[in-house]
């Protein structure tokens, strides 16, 4: 079984995570895509994050009956702020017989030498690097542990939703419907 890990805030989850996932499931040989919601990435102001139970009830919403799909909450349970490597040995050992990708855009790819143990990372597990503007994902690009996929550039970010919908814009269809539903019903985003 091959899990490609892709870890986020989904501060929103919108269409353009949802479309990136469900091209690696059919174009980067994965059975399954687990969505991990950080809690606190250490590159990201927490203040700024909706409360991590809302952001991964948003995810399941978006994933709905899809079962190549999962919301995960694993690194809710780890220490925080979250590292991808401790988050990597606890999947290793809860699962043992399951051989895992990181799913990243090449932005992140371009900084992962700052990452904490990359070195590690990238001796246990393939990184799936998606295009993303402005970057061709720097010097591991050629990495014999980096394996470019060429999905649509989607240029959609949780970002862009957020601010929108603070300016009161109606952004439905760059969210699943169930997604917005929720948003919209929880008053999320809109201070």
């Amino acid at each position: 079984m091959k899990v490609g890990l892709f870890f986020g805030s989904f501060n929103p989850i919108h269409i353009g995570h949802m479309a990136l996932a469900n091209y690696m499931l059919e174009f980067g040989a994965l059975d399954k895509v687990w969505f991990v919601v950080s809690p606190h990435n250490p590159h990201k102001e927490k203040a700024s994050l909706l409360d991590e139970k809302h952001r991964l009830r948003l995810v399941d919403l978006a994933i709905g009956d899809n079962a190549k799909m999962k919301a995960s909450d694993i690194e809710f349970k780890l220490p925080q702020p979250s590292y991808t490597v401790n988050t990597l040995a606890y999947l290793k050992e809860k699962y043992p017989s399951y051989e895992f990708a990181l799913i990243m855009g090449a932005d992140n790819l371009a900084n992962f030498h700052k990452w904490k143990n990359h070195e590690e990372i990238l001796k246990q597990c393939e990184l799936l690097v998606y295009p993303r503007p402005e970057t061709d994902g720097g010097s591991l690009r050629t990495h014999h542990k980096v394996k470019l996929i060429d999905a649509p550039l989607i240029e959609i970010s949780s970002t862009f939703i957020r601010k929108a919908i603070k300016e009161k814009k109606d952004v439905r269809y760059f969210l699943p419907e169930a997604t917005w539903k929720y948003i919209q019903e929880m008053h999320f985003y809109e201070k």
